[in-house]
């Protein structure tokens, strides 16, 4: 047992950070906003698939493990705060913004913002460093 506990923590120090961090931490963050209200809708796929193809150089293929990949890493994950590190380690302030603009079509893909998605979204931008009045802005961008 120790044995396995001390490869884990060797393994973690002596890994290589993934070339595709970023594209799957983003992909978590939006995956933990469509299982937010227990209610997968096609259209919140949908857009969860732009949003993807649209921020990241994706193939098809590329496409389909990252969404499968981040979904697996959300449904893992105990906070949002091991994807917005990398989100914030390798962003900008504008980039932030547009993945919090994504984070919103893909709750208002649907016609209707669930308050806990509400409630996620704006955890997601506390941990990005986003100021409230630009959170405002992104939703009601979205929602108008």
């Amino acid at each position: 047992m120790f044995k396995s506990v001390f490869e884990l923590f060797r393994n973690k120090t002596t890994t290589q950070e993934d070339p595709r961090a970023l594209e799957l931490a983003t992909a978590a963050l939006v995956s933990e906003i469509i299982r937010a209200d227990r209610e997968t809708d096609p259209r919140e796929i949908s857009a969860y698939k732009t949003l993807l193809a649209n921020h990241f150089s994706l193939s098809d293929q590329e496409l389909k493990l990252v969404m499968d990949e981040g979904r697996d890493k959300a449904e893992q994950a105990v906070d949002f705060v091991q994807f917005t590190k990398v989100v914030n380690q390798k962003c900008n302030n504008d980039e932030k913004q547009a993945i919090l603009l994504g984070l919103w079509e893909v709750a208002y893909a649907d016609k209707s913002i669930a308050p806990i998605e509400e409630h996620m979204i704006r955890r997601i931008a506390d941990l990005l460093h986003i100021p409230h009045s630009q959170f405002i802005k992104a939703k009601l961008s979205v929602t108008e």
